[in-house]
């Protein structure tokens, strides 16, 4: 079978550099053979999404920009949204237009989960059920062993709020070194998964140059695109969990859910 290139364009994966730990697992979930497959089945076996850690499954065509998966359990930047039983009297008031981005709404069969876009950030609520606009309104954090951590995180996704209000800088700053080792990461899982050649991988990432004076059995670059598929593919086959906060599969069901037919 002849190598599809349409993994080629670096420009095509810049998006990833701005994703956050649930979109991030969706993009590595989304190449996953045996979810590509339950999603084209799923008339069939409704019941499948729990097992990829999801509420619902989504069309793995979808990109995360595009994209909004409902995962379960709720990831901790969720950002949960109550009415308030016992409001002052300069509480505030739950405004859905007046959060900004490019809106989504998903039921998942139990509430409302908004997805909201803009400039880079994503923001998610969960609403509910008789949360109505114009209440007085109140966020939860959910109880844990370390429900500090929980709370950081909250307040980490309600200064988005405040950052979007903000003036509109001219230059953002430059992609950290974990970004781009994802950008890395998920175009070389799709070169391999196109059929490329581990050299033919890091000719698209690195560049001819890179090939000619770097390219050898046991040089460092043969061993940096190794380790780039080698992560991918982990990520694509459960490790993706992790940065969406699920359980980690047993590692018996995890090889089962990539060889199942």
């Amino acid at each position: 079978m002849a190598e599809s290139d349409h993994w080629h364009p670096g420009a095509a994966y810049l998006y990833v550099l701005h994703l956050d730990g649930p979109a991030l697992a969706w993009e590595y979930l989304r190449r996953h053979p045996g979810y590509r497959r339950d999603w084209q089945r799923r008339r069939r076996h409704p019941g499948t999404a729990q097992r990829w850690g999801l509420r619902l499954l989504e069309n793995p065509v979808l990109d995360a920009r595009d994209a909004h998966p409902a995962w379960f359990p709720d990831h901790d930047g969720v950002v949960q949204v109550y009415p308030d039983a016992d409001p002052p009297p300069d509480a505030q008031r739950f405004a859905f237009w007046r959060i900004p981005g490019r809106k989504h709404l998903i039921h998942d069969g139990r509430r409302l989960i908004l997805a909201s876009r803009w400039a880079g950030c994503c923001l998610r609520l969960a609403f509910a059920p008789d949360l109505m606009d114009g209440m007085a309104c109140a966020y939860a954090v959910r109880a844990s062993p370390d429900p500090c951590s929980r709370c950081r995180a909250l307040v980490g996704e309600l200064d988005k709020l405040m950052i979007a209000t903000a003036p509109v800088a001219l230059a953002g700053p430059r992609p950290s070194t974990t970004a781009l080792l994802e950008l890395h990461t998920v175009q070389a899982l799709d070169g391999v998964l196109a059929g490329a050649s581990l050299r033919t991988v890091a000719q698209v990432l690195f560049g001819k140059g890179a090939i000619r004076h770097d390219w050898h059995a046991d040089g460092a670059l043969r061993a940096r695109v190794r380790r780039l598929v080698r992560r991918g593919q982990t990520l694509m086959c459960g490790g993706y969990r992790r940065l969406v906060q699920l359980p980690a599969l047993e590692q018996g069901r995890s090889a089962a859910h990539a060889k199942r037919p």
